[in-house]
């Protein structure tokens, strides 16, 4: 039965280099201050600090399936990918990826994926904007297709920031929760309950927030998603509000999420899974204990009141502001989805 590794990062400000020939002018000017310096040297950095720990997910052989959020465009996109083929002789790397138009900083989600292992189906690659007022984030969403023939169809998923404050944009996220809540009911209408579906994703929100749980309808009891007949999803991320991590100086900590902001911890990074992903309707089953927040010493901040270490933009500063050392600020997380029919 065929294991499919499974993860997600928020790969903060992936963005092409300063002066990228095809970047479209209003992503230029939107974002000329922070990529102001921001040279092909320190996006090939950028790449490889990403792919360095991307590698070692999986024991080392690498993911199946990624998904990922805050990446500019297709070129950024690829050549990650690249990289990771290239440090990854076995794997055969390839993306998803539909361009954000209407998100105030041109920032999207995607996948990368194996092509050894998933295929995709072209015409069902769909952008979900989530509308408000002052620009989006978007939702992507692929079908992908197992070498049996079995179909997992998946979600990437990027929520409006708290910019502004928690509680003033929380309404943005609630509108985001309901995009999802609505695809997942739309894609068990054009199929049929027993679908196989995963969302994950950057929720800027933790898992006991109304976005998640009533608006997308992500539930922490899963006897009750088993039960349920309607559109709703297992949160698996309850799972991660405290894991034991080593260092970059080999101390222990405890993390208590996957994004450290002022101090505190929050679990915005999540993984929500269907019905029929828990109680063997789908040819797939989730491995629940299999879990967690991707967190190598390299990329682990000593202090208990910070995450992962960041790389950060130039801002016309790059000594000051970017740590080439760095990497994101949010931790990866991932999950092992069994395939237990026609494999």
């Amino acid at each position: 039965m065929p294991d499919y590794f499974v993860a997600f990062w928020n790969l903060e400000n992936l963005f092409a280099p300063e002066g990228f020939p095809a970047r479209e002018p209003w992503i230029a000017k939107k974002n000329a201050g922070d990529l102001r310096g921001w040279t092909q040297e320190l996006f090939n950095r950028k790449i490889e600090q990403l792919a360095s720990i991307i590698v070692q997910m999986n024991n080392g052989a690498g993911p199946d399936l990624l998904g990922v959020c805050e990446v500019e465009n297709r070129y950024a996109l690829e050549a990650l990918s690249d990289r990771l083929d290239g440090l990854l002789p076995g794997r055969n790397y390839s993306i998803v990826h539909a361009d954000s138009t209407k998100d105030k900083r041109g920032i999207d989600t995607a996948f990368v994926f194996d092509k050894n292992r998933l295929v995709i189906i072209e015409t069902e690659i769909f952008s979900h904007f989530v509308m408000r007022r002052t620009g989006t984030r978007d939702i992507t969403q692929c079908t992908f297709v197992t070498n049996s023939g079995n179909h997992l169809v998946a979600l990437s998923n990027h929520w409006p920031s708290r910019s502004g404050g928690a509680v003033e944009s929380a309404g943005y996220r609630m509108t985001a929760g309901e995009t999802l809540g609505y695809w997942h009911e739309r894609i068990r209408e054009e199929r049929d309950e027993n679908v196989a579906v995963l969302a994950m994703g950057d929720m800027n929100d933790d898992p006991s927030d109304a976005s998640v749980m009533v608006h997308a309808n992500g539930r922490r009891e899963r006897d009750d998603v088993e039960g349920s007949r309607s559109a709703m999803f297992y949160n698996l991320s309850w799972n991660l509000l405290r894991q034991t991590v080593t260092t970059e100086s080999g101390r222990e900590r405890t993390l208590y999420g996957t994004y450290y902001y002022g101090g505190d911890a929050n679990l915005f990074d999540q993984i929500l899974v269907s019905r029929a992903l828990l109680n063997g309707s789908a040819p797939f089953k989730v491995l629940e204990d299999t879990v967690r927040i991707e967190a190598y010493p390299e990329m682990t901040s000593n202090s208990k009141n910070r995450g992962a270490i960041r790389f950060g933009l130039s801002k016309g500063n790059a000594a000051e502001n970017v740590n080439t050392d760095g990497y994101s600020d949010h931790f990866p997380i991932s999950v092992v989805i069994r395939e237990t029919v026609g494999a």
